[in-house]
């Protein structure tokens, strides 16, 4: 299950990087976390960073030039 995180700084990377931050679950892959926000978004997803913070993997999703993260932000909700 992939969650947004809508803090200042995630959206500050929606502006800048083109970059959606999100939660997944503890022990799901990258690939994984990426096939599901594809699929679910109709987005191409260049780059996935994770890290592991209070016992949750957040994921940072480098969105394709062609696809604006904006307007991923935007069906969200997060803007």
């Amino acid at each position: 299950m992939i969650k947004p995180i809508t803090t200042e700084k995630a959206v500050r990377l929606i502006e800048l990087n083109n970059t959606i931050v999100v939660e997944a679950d503890r022990k799901e892959s990258k690939k994984k976390i990426k096939k599901e926000f594809e699929e679910m978004f109709k987005v191409k997803v260049e780059t996935i960073n994770t890290l592991i913070h209070a016992n949750k993997k957040i994921a940072y999703l480098k969105l394709n030039k062609n696809n604006p993260a904006i307007d991923v932000a935007t069906k969200l909700g997060m803007i």
